[in-house]
């Protein structure tokens, strides 16, 4: 299969490409510089120059592949606070692929979060893959994705774990808590700290996107959840621990100066389940946990 692959020199693209290309199938990576048009080819893979906004490539390499998979978010947007710009930019690249796309059959896998389960107001159990919700944040570009099984798409999405682990994680939420805890000197949880993140090795999430590929069925709703659901004071003991500093619970109101614009989420009750997921698919984790990848070290070498 020729798969097309926007975000293919980031952090998960750089796992997901290797896990493609092993299956047999030829892959044409997006690259926004030359820098990550370098990467995706060192990774044996064909680079087209664009980003998000180039719609027209977008539209032209999703017609020329017998697939798709969408990784590339607005992260700069996000980061920036801009999480409507972000997401309008996401819904745009994935109807420039719809366009070329309805009505062939080809398979299109889409990227949400699991963070929209809590957002969305799922309280007091694990979140699975049957609850969907009209409207909201990465929520709006999920239903469209989905909604394109109806015009001819093998289409499904891969709600991620907040937290997708591994050595070749460089920029996610992990780094970003651990840069906080070596800049205040201590590691945080809120409160208790008994709010639980679920969390998924990068290669096993590259897994899932392989299996959502070939064998999805359209309109699915996939879990990239390995673990669970981990109390967020685990984690931060984890961190302290492997930087030798103290933990500490901080109180709600001082989530913020900690934690940056992660404020929020680091107080998100997240449970998130993937049996439904792992029933349809067979997809079976195998790699490290995220207590257990945390304490190989990788994380905090300097």
């Amino acid at each position: 299969m020729r798969v097309f692959v926007t975000g293919a020199s980031g952090h998960l693209g750089s796992a997901v490409v290797p896990e493609l290309l092993s299956a047999g199938h030829e892959v044409v990576g997006l690259a926004r510089s030359d820098t990550s048009a370098a990467a995706i080819e060192k990774l044996g893979a064909t680079a087209r120059h664009g980003d998000l906004s180039d719609l027209d490539v977008l539209r032209e390499e999703a017609a020329a592949s017998d697939g798709v998979i969408h990784l590339a978010f607005r992260h700069d947007l996000m980061l920036n606070g801009d999480l409507a710009a972000a997401a309008r930019a996401d819904l745009d690249a994935l109807t420039a692929l719809a366009d070329v796309l309805a009505g062939s059959g080809k398979p299109l896998v889409g990227t949400s979060g699991t963070a929209m389960l809590a957002t969305g107001g799922i309280v007091g159990r694990s979140g699975t893959e049957r609850d969907i919700f009209p409207s909201g944040y990465r929520i709006d570009a999920e239903n469209f994705v989905a909604d394109l099984a109806s015009r001819g798409v093998r289409s499904s999405i891969v709600r991620l774990a907040p937290t997708v682990h591994s050595s070749l994680d460089h920029n996610g939420f992990l780094t970003i808590i651990i840069a906080s805890a070596r800049r205040h000197g201590y590691a945080a949880y809120v409160g208790e700290g008994a709010n639980r993140w679920p969390a998924v090795h990068t290669l096993d999430a590259a897994d899932l996107y392989r299996l959502a590929l070939e064998k999805a069925p359209a309109g699915s709703r996939l879990h990239g959840a390995a673990d669970e659901g981990v109390p967020f004071r685990e984690i931060a003991t984890a961190i302290g621990r492997n930087l030798d500093l103290p933990v500490r619970s901080i109180s709600s109101d001082l989530a913020d100066a900690y934690f940056g614009f992660l404020g929020p989420f680091a107080q998100l009750d997240n449970p998130t389940s993937s049996a439904i997921t792992r029933d349809l698919l067979g997809w079976t984790p195998t790699r490290p946990g995220l207590i257990a990848d945390l304490d190989e070290g990788h994380y905090f070498q300097a």
